[in-house]
Formats: structure tokens, sequence, C-alpha cells
């Protein structure tokens, strides 16, 4: 999906804002994540994307992230509908223990960059002044933990 918006574009970075008469701008597309744009970029390798793409589908299936409406699934019908697939709640467990062990195989000094990026998809400057962290570091804390992700994923 695109959904293009012109940004003003100020020192090498964009301001988040429309930009002003006479100054540069640029055209973003807003729902690209973080991941794809820096991947889109040749930032990331395609062990890193995979990784975190990984990490990102069981964090969406484990349903972590707030919900804002209510759920219109419709149940299952008939007595074979989804008998071999998992059940959606444990299905939900299940993914929840994945995240669970791929956080804590990454490790508590990397996993704050990567869920900020890979999951609650910030741009990389935002989650380093959430972070409290200097500009442009990061994107070497984030090829780390997509390294280490990577490897716990056992990618090759």
């Amino acid at each position: 999906m695109r959904e293009l918006a012109e940004r003003g574009f100020e020192d090498g970075q964009l301001t988040g804002k429309a930009p002003t008469r006479g100054r540069r701008a640029v055209t973003v597309n807003l729902a690209e994540s973080p991941l794809g744009w820096l991947a889109a970029r040749g930032l990331l390798s395609a062990r890193q994307v995979e990784a975190g793409e990984r990490l990102r589908t069981d964090y969406e299936r484990a349903q972590m992230a707030p919900s804002l409406t209510m759920r219109w699934d419709a149940a299952p019908t008939g007595r074979h509908a989804r008998a071999a697939a998992l059940d959606p709640s444990s299905a939900q467990i299940a993914a929840k223990r994945r995240f669970d062990a791929a956080i804590a195989g990454v490790g508590p000094g990397l996993s704050d960059i990567l869920w900020r990026v890979v999951c609650a998809c910030e741009g990389v400057p935002a989650a380093e002044r959430a972070l409290g962290w200097p500009a442009r570091a990061g994107r070497v804390v984030l090829d780390l933990a997509l390294d280490r992700l990577a490897d716990h994923y056992a990618l090759g």
C-alpha cells in the first residue's frame, strides 16, 4: 500500500511537517515500515530484514499491540473447519512465546531499539530520542540487534 505525503527536508533530516515556501521537500510513503525504508536504501541485509519481519509477524499474531476496535472475525463453521490448524487463542499463545524467546535471545541492551523500530514502527531517529541516545547510534545498535535476532532464528 502506498500513502504518499510531502514532507519538509532541512539539514539532511525530514521535518515531519509539510514543506514551507522556498524549502526543499521530499515525497515519503507513510505506509512503509522503518525496516522496509532501511532495506530499500541498502542499509540492511536480506538476512536482517527476514529476521525483523519474523519478529513483527509474531508480534502481530500475538496481538500484543493495543486494539482500538472490536474483532468481527467469523467463527469457524462445520465440524471439520480448521481441525488441523491451531485455534486462535493457541496460535496467539504460541506467537507470544516465540516473540518472548526472540526478544530474550537478542538481549536486554538490544531489544529496546529492536522493539521500537520493528514492532512499534518508530523511525530510528524517533527511537533514538525516546531512548535518550545520541544521533546515529540507533542504526548501529539496530544492526547488531537484527544480526543477533537472525542468529536466534538460525538464518543463513
